[in-house]
Formats: C-alpha cells, sequence, structure tokens
C-alpha cells in the first residue's frame, strides 16, 4: 500500500523519535561497558548504538508499520508505505565514548526515494536542527539559513576521517594541501552533525569521503533547504560516498578546489 504522508508530519516523527533517543544516549555519555569494533579497529559500536537504534526503529514503526527502515547497525526493513526511513542511532560513537560532545542521533525519512524530512539531535550541545523539503531548515526551531560568505581564504571547514586507514592517509594528504586556501579546519566528529553546522552557518563548507548513506542523507537536506549547495558522490562497488557542502557563495571553488586536490576519491 503507497500512503502520502506530508514532509511536516514525517518530520514531526522524526523529531518526537529522534528526542527520545537523544535521552536514552545522553545519560550514557563517557559511562559505556560494552565496546566493539566493526570495519577496522578505529570504528567503534556499543551497546548503546544498538539500544538508540532498536528504541528508533520501534517508534518509527509503531506510528507507521509499513514503512522501510535501514539503520547503520544493522536494521533493514522492507517497506510497502513508499516511506523509508535512513537512521544513525549514535553518529560519532568515538566523540560518545570518550565523553565529548560530537555525537548527534541522525533520522531522515524518504518518500517515493526522495528525502522529505531530516532531523540532526547534538543533545550534548543542546542543538536540534530540521527540515522538511521545500519549508526550510531551522536550528533549535529557528529558521536556519547557511553563512553569506563568498571568500574561500576565510572559509572555516568542516571534515572528518574515515575508520579505514588507506582513506585516512589520502585524507591526511588532502587537508595538507587544502589548508593554505582556507581559514581553518574543524572536526567534530559526526558527519550529521558537520552537515547540520553548514546549514546553520557555524560552518561555511564540509566534506569527507568513505561515508554510508546514515551518515549524510539527514544532513544532506538540512543543508540544501538553508540554501547550501551539496554533492553526494557514491561508489556503486562499496556503496561508500564522497560528500561536500557549502555556503553558495563559495561552493564552486570550494568542489572545485577539492577536486582539484583529487579530494574527492571514495
Amino acid at each position: 500500500m503507497i500512503d502520502s504522508p506530508t514532509p511536516s508530519e514525517l518530520l514531526g516523527l522524526a523529531q518526537t523519535t529522534g528526542d527520545a533517543a537523544a535521552e536514552l544516549i545522553v545519560a550514557r555519555v563517557g559511562a559505556v561497558e560494552t565496546i566493539d569494533t566493526k570495519a577496522s579497529n578505529l570504528d567503534l559500536v556499543t551497546e548503546v548504538d544498538r539500544a538508540s537504534e532498536e528504541l528508533i526503529v520501534d517508534r518509527l514503526l509503531a506510528a507507521r508499520p509499513d514503512d522501510g527502515i535501514l539503520g547503520e547497525e544493522g536494521s533493514s526493513v522492507a517497506g510497502t508505505s513508499g516511506v523509508d526511513w535512513v537512521i544513525d542511532p549514535i553518529d560519532g560513537t568515538t566523540s560518545f565514548v570518550y565523553g565529548l560532545p560530537g555525537f548527534s542521533v541522525s533520522i531522515a525519512a524518504r518518500s517515493q526515494g526522495e528525502t522529505v524530512a531530516a532531523y540532526v539531535h547534538a543533545p550534548a550541545i543542546a542543538a536540534s536542527y530540521s527540515a522538511a523539503l521545500d519549508a526550510g531548515t531551522t536550528h533549535n526551531r529557528r529558521t536556519a539559513r547557511c553563512s553569506t560568505i563568498t571568500d574561500l581564504s576565510t572559509a572555516l571547514v568542516g571534515t572528518g576521517f574515515s575508520p579505514d586507514h588507506d582513506r585516512r592517509r589520502r585524507q591526511g594528504e588532502h587537508f595538507n594541501e587544502l589548508i593554505p586556501h582556507i581559514r581553518d579546519i574543524r572536526r567534530m566528529g559526526s558527519a550529521a552533525l558537520d552537515l547540520a553546522a553548514v546549514a546553520a552557518g557555524q560552518l561555511d563548507a564540509y566534506f569527507e569521503i568513505g561515508l554510508s548513506e546514515w551518515d549524510w542523507a539527514a544532513g544532506d537536506l538540512l543543508v540544501r533547504e538553508a540554501g547550501g549547495q551539496v554533492i553526494a558522490e557514491r561508489d556503486d562497488t562499496t556503496g561508500r560516498a564522497f560528500i561536500a557542502a557549502a555556503a553558495p557563495g563559495i561552493a564552486d571553488e570550494f568542489f572545485a578546489k577539492l577536486r582539484s586536490l583529487g579530494a574527492d576519491t571514495v
């Protein structure tokens, strides 16, 4: 059965669900008992990641039992409604484990394959970012827009490191070449939060390689609805993606610079 919920309806469900997951998570910051690894010894996962994903999936399917689910920690449900949810229960698990604030809950809703609602909640810094298709972006319930910067040399750029050792080496080389062309680089630890920061004008641009869909699905809509530009190029073999986002006044120059450095190689 195909239904047609509005983007605002889906966003409302994402918000209440994300807030509940954030409440569960923040009570356990820096006090995790079980820590495992996934793709590499740098890619951490905890029992709290799994509990958060279980909570999110249970709440979404209780409200909309025919929807599909794609979650970082293995939740995969084939839906029949035409709506699919892409969720990251804790984006920035390493920061979470170490008691640092750079982690978030990320939830995106897609209708007929198009992202129509997005919610990113970073509870340690009391920040929430929301977007619904054609309705704009908000930061803590207030209208958010990308920065008005027009000079790349004064741009504050966010990024992240892949847990894959070869990607990390290449990223280090790209950063070394990029630094002379921008103001500075920031590393918060959560791709979803980095993208949200671009949408809110807290960062001027962002890029990263090797991201999975749940890392960037919500942030992509946040940036676009805030007036920014996004590149999302997926490698069909690995499923990993090169993601870059920027304020409109520097987007073309920033994207061209990344490509000239080879920083877009997944």
